[in-house]
């Protein structure tokens, strides 16, 4: 009995195993293919590079309409900065998340985020590490050979950090027949003094082995290769290839230490040599933070750039919502002279008995607007008390006249107003600001007010060429246009207001100088003027 249940056993276990052998040999159908998912963000690719004689490690990011479609699209190499590798973009920055965030104002791109070592992404001086070539060479090729890459320069575009930074500006710079688009977020460069002033230790390391001088010190450091990868030296030298076709975009916080200074002087050398560009300072230091807020607008640039679209010069119009009724501007003639002023009264002047802050304005106005542009500047100011973005305060407007205003005249209607107004007699609570010609009076006499003013807000203003600023007592808030004419000027007034260490914002925007311009840069303003206004709560 035993042996035949044995035996049955047995032959039903070779009837099973011949039936699997059978489902193996069976052709597989459609539905029995493992589907491999796509992944938008592929790391850890690999490149051997025969110029570097080693592997380049990067990634890349898909736009999510790569997957079903055999559109081609435009490509921007993303570059990280010093110290970090390709990781920096996707892990340190997040980037998927930010690039999608705004693709509604962005077209879909394909994004390549490849390892730069510390090399600046240039060249060694002694031919050892040829990196630019390299990028040039082996990597844009490499990359048009395995995505659906638009392969020109018109649809290539270089977007870094810091080093990346330096990265994006140089590499389309040296190569325009295979970059048309540049974004320079927070470069790290150097001018020459900067370059000198440099320690040692880190000459050494971060720039003497990249452009030669390692031990040298002061002039030695400007090594002819340096001079050559150096836009404060090349750009406008006699025999260098034009950048003027290049889409170029420059950003960079103003608390960014050196660095600032760096691309504020770089702007200056692309106004003078009438080479367009975009331009911005904001508020933000050598941070993620800070260039996570600027892709919304360098994504929107490259976005243009690629389809050749003509960026636009201004930005949107800050709405001043309705006119201030008459009964609360009061016009004023300074006693015994033919200086006039305005008085725009806060929305509450009526209901307390508290003294209000004084918040004075040398408006310059545009010929033939003078009363729009003013019931403009009261529009804005009394819909932003009104929605608590600033305090309650007395608007005291003098409109730029034919009579100078001197100090004598600054301070007699000062204690005009204060002897007719309820206003404040406490500096923490008393700003001047000024644009235009207007600007330039009011930066002239704010040294004399150390006691009265606790801040400066100057709007495009016509400041001296050589501007310095005199004193540490005022706080003083710079704000010009990227095509401003005084571009100069506020870099001399920027850069001694950082050596004296003078408390300061400074903001370059995107427009043009006039009134718009005014109203939209100080609408920006709004949290430094709330702060030196010091609401009281009335």
């Amino acid at each position: 009995m035993f042996k035949r249940i044995l035996f049955r056993l047995i032959t039903m276990s070779c009837i099973l195993v011949i039936l699997a052998g059978m489902e193996g040999c069976r052709k597989k159908t459609p539905d029995d293919v493992e589907v491999v998912p796509f992944v938008r963000l592929q790391e850890h690719q690999t490149l051997h590079s025969k110029l570097l004689n080693r592997d380049i490690h990067y990634a890349v990011l898909f736009p999510a309409e790569y997957e079903n479609s055999a559109t081609k699209f435009p490509v921007v190499f993303l570059l990280h900065g010093y110290g970090e590798n390709e990781t920096g973009w996707y892990k340190g920055g997040n980037v998927q998340y930010y690039i999608d965030q705004f693709a509604s104002e962005t077209i879909p791109m394909i994004y390549v985020m490849p390892e730069g070592f510390n090399s600046y992404y240039v060249n060694r001086f002694d031919g050892s590490f040829p990196y630019m070539d390299m990028f040039v060479n082996e990597l844009v090729p490499h990359i048009d050979s395995i995505c659906r890459t638009i392969k020109d320069a018109q649809h290539r575009a270089v977007m870094g950090y810091s080093m990346g930074g330096y990265g994006a500006f140089i590499l389309p710079v040296k190569n325009p027949e295979v970059f048309k688009t540049s974004v320079v977020l927070s470069m790290s460069f150097r001018t020459d003094d900067q370059y000198k002033a440099e320690p040692q230790g880190v000459f050494n390391m971060q720039w003497g082995a990249i452009f030669g001088g390692s031990g040298t010190t002061g002039d030695q450091r400007i090594t002819d290769y340096f001079k050559k990868y150096s836009p404060f030296h090349f750009l406008g030298t006699p025999g260098t290839p034009s950048i003027n076709g290049l889409n170029l975009f420059i950003d960079c916080g103003d608390d960014e230490e050196t660095l600032t200074i760096t691309s504020d002087a770089l702007h200056d050398t692309l106004r003078d040599l009438d080479i367009p560009h975009e331009f911005r300072v904001r508020n933000g230091a050598h941070t993620w933070g800070y260039w996570h807020s600027a892709l919304p607008e360098a994504l929107k640039y490259i976005s243009y750039a690629v389809r050749q679209m003509q960026y636009p010069s201004e930005p949107a119009s800050v709405d001043t919502c309705a006119e201030v009724p008459a009964s609360r501007v009061v016009p004023g003639q300074l006693s015994g002279s033919n200086i006039t002023y305005n008085v725009m009264l806060p929305s509450n002047y009526a209901d307390i008995s508290s003294d209000f802050p004084l918040f004075v304005m040398m408006h310059d106005r545009t010929a033939g607007q003078e009363v729009q542009d003013s019931q403009k500047l009261y529009s804005l100011l009394n819909c932003s008390m009104n929605s608590n973005r600033l305090p309650q305060s007395l608007l005291v407007e003098i409109p730029y006249q034919e009579t100078p205003v001197t100090h004598d005249i600054l301070q007699q209607v000062l204690e005009q107003v204060r002897s007719t107004y309820r206003v404040t007699s406490l500096k923490d609570q008393t700003i001047l600001a000024g644009n235009a010609r207007a600007g330039a009076t009011a930066f002239e006499l704010v040294p004399g007010f150390t006691d009265t003013f606790n801040s400066c807000l100057l709007f495009d203003a016509d400041i001296p060429l050589n501007a310095v600023a005199s004193n540490t007592d005022i706080s003083y808030y710079l704000d010009i246009s990227e095509k401003g004419n005084n571009y100069k000027g506020y870099h001399a007034l920027y850069s001694s207001i950082r050596q004296l260490d003078v408390p300061y914002e400074y903001r370059v925007r995107q427009g043009i100088p006039g009134e718009q311009s005014l109203l939209n840069g100080l609408s920006d303003s709004f949290l430094f003027l709330a702060y030196h206004l010091k609401s009281t709560g009335i």
